[in-house]
């Protein structure tokens, strides 16, 4: 029997709601789009975000702070746009969030058995294909906008969230696992790590 599998994870990179001291100055023959480095920041915003990789489809919420208390709101927003006869897979970080006891109680009840967290080793949030999403919306509007206030930040979020699953498309990795130890055993070569 086939499952939907979701992935869920937090945007801990707290977008910075970080209007630029002078707008961005566009692309023009022979010299590349710039933008000054340094900006106000006006606060910051928390995305939770499951990603469907059957699909592409994405569930995603902004908060205000990343506790457990917010994760199991989004939890619960899960819960009631995944279908019940689903089983949910999360694929999650070894983050305090995602194991703290108001996470736990949650998921405790029969109900919710449908639910299965599954964590990451450290360093190993690639696996994670919301991740991958993450850093598109990070270098596509993230880094690119100017946002005054984080009502601002976070509609941008939305709307990108939502123009996203208009067209969804889930990642599919094309190298192979001999590719992939290949290139990190030339890694720890230049290293100098023998190990």
């Amino acid at each position: 029997m086939e499952q939907d599998d979701e992935s869920a994870r937090r945007c801990d990179n707290h977008a910075p709601v970080s209007p630029r001291t002078a707008p961005i100055l566009p692309l023009r023959p022979g010299l590349p789009e710039r933008q000054t480095h340094d900006y106000k920041r006006h606060g910051t915003t928390t995305l939770f975000a499951a990603f469907n990789i059957l699909n592409g489809k994405v569930i995603g919420s902004c908060l205000p702070r990343h506790r457990g208390r917010e994760f199991v709101r989004f939890l619960t927003e899960l819960e009631r746009a995944v279908p019940p006869d689903l089983e949910i897979h999360l694929i999650v970080d070894n983050y305090g969030t995602h194991k703290s006891a108001a996470v736990a109680r949650w998921l405790k009840p029969k109900k919710r058995q449908r639910f299965h967290l599954h964590f990451t080793p450290t360093s190993s949030s690639w696996v994670n294909q919301v991740e991958r999403w993450f850093g598109l919306l990070t270098e596509r509007m993230i880094r690119r906008g100017t946002f005054r206030s984080v009502e601002e930040l976070e509609r941008a979020i939305y709307h990108w969230l939502a123009t996203w699953n208009e067209q969804p498309k889930p990642f599919i990795w094309r190298a192979t696992a001999d590719v992939i130890l290949d290139k990190v055993r030339r890694c720890k070569e230049l290293a100098g790590t023998p190990h």
